[in-house]
């Protein structure tokens, strides 16, 4: 796939958006600046920080611009996208946020999930562990994303990197994706997260994965 003329799309959808920029118009424009900013990591552009940054601060606003609450697709969104785009202080200013959402405590798996994610970007591993357990052994969350948030807690590489595979293939089995962007980015936050750990395994040999962060 020509990831150029894909990434260009969803960057002119981001800069003459359809309708009123309220709290659904924020989300549409955040998801077509992570799609942008997926597009152009696959091509190996480094404007793809840029656009994961953009995808961030816009899913955060949305967040603002509503009065729904136990929606963590977007703190979990802009979690995603401030790893993506690197720099520690943005990702660890959206953790901040997400554990003062009330993560930790919250019922559904999906709230764990950003928890999660929080607490290990912010070096927090045995926190992150704990919430990272109580996802394991549920039917109503990805085990292999749940072993891979533990192990990286854990530093266990091996369970890392058997879990990691698994998430890369669950990505190459999927029909839909966010944006059409058949992207492992769930993979590739991992990793970002794994390095944060001193686990610096490469990812596995996939289509959905940047060439330059596969396996040699």
């Amino acid at each position: 796939m020509n990831w150029i003329p894909f990434a260009e799309e969803k960057q002119s959808r981001y800069e003459h958006p359809h309708g009123d920029l309220d709290e659904r118009g924020l989300v549409r424009q955040g998801n077509a600046a992570y799609a942008a900013g997926l597009g152009l990591l696959m091509a190996d552009d480094p404007a793809a920080a840029e656009w994961f940054r953009r995808a961030a601060a816009r899913w955060r606003e949305s967040w603002d611009a509503g009065d729904g609450r136990e929606s963590w697709g977007r703190p979990i969104g802009a979690l995603k996208a401030s790893l993506l785009a690197g720099g520690d202080d943005a990702a660890a200013g959206y953790a901040r946020w997400t554990l003062e959402l009330g993560s930790t405590t919250a019922e559904s798996p999906i709230g764990r999930y950003a928890a999660t994610l929080a607490l290990l970007a912010l070096g927090r591993w045995a926190e992150a562990r704990h919430v990272a357990e109580s996802l394991r052994g549920r039917d109503d969350f990805p085990q292999d994303v749940a072993d891979a948030l533990a192990s990286i807690a854990a530093h266990a590489v091996i369970g890392y990197c058997e879990a990691v595979e698994s998430v890369v293939t669950s990505f190459e089995k999927r029909e839909e994706f966010l944006e059409e962007a058949a992207v492992a980015d769930t993979a590739l936050v991992l990793a970002a997260l794994a390095h944060r750990r001193d686990i610096d395994e490469p990812l596995p040999a996939s289509p959905t994965l940047p060439p330059q962060l596969q396996e040699c």
